[in-house]
């Protein structure tokens, strides 16, 4: 069950990638991490009003609206699968299969962004992937 909840969590952890540079596409970085994320919202609402950058929240298009709340629902799902995975797995075993977020964030880039793709990213999912199964078994 662990595995599951592991897996879930990387999948959860790239859309939370994905979204987030759909979303943040011409917004202040500050406030578009303030918006997305509830779990620091101190943090990141100080940033914002620190840099002055509170004066685009009116300038922030539905399109980027859609996407930040999307990437902060993500966000939270995956954390949820995390924390879920650590309490009924081994840590040891967890970790590694949450951090498949990095090939599943590749991938959805390619597909959805349009990112190359390159033999250097290829291998790197590859090697990755493969010491997430030696880790695991």
């Amino acid at each position: 069950m662990w595995f599951i909840f592991a897996l879930l969590s990387a999948v959860f952890a790239a859309l939370t990638s994905i979204l987030a540079k759909v979303g943040i596409e011409g917004v202040n970085s500050n406030l578009a991490t303030a918006v997305r994320t509830v779990v620091v919202v101190f943090m990141a609402w100080g940033m914002v009003f620190l840099t002055n950058a509170q004066t685009g929240l009116g300038n922030i298009g539905r399109k980027s609206w859609l996407f930040l709340i999307l990437s902060g629902l993500a966000t939270g799902a995956s954390w949820l699968c995390y924390y879920k995975a650590l309490q009924i797995g081994e840590a040891s075993k967890v970790v590694p299969v949450d951090k498949l977020s990095v090939v599943i964030t590749l991938v959805l880039a390619f597909v959805f962004l349009h990112e190359r793709f390159t033999v250097k990213s290829a291998v790197g999912c590859v090697l990755i992937g493969a010491g997430t199964l030696i880790m695991v078994l």
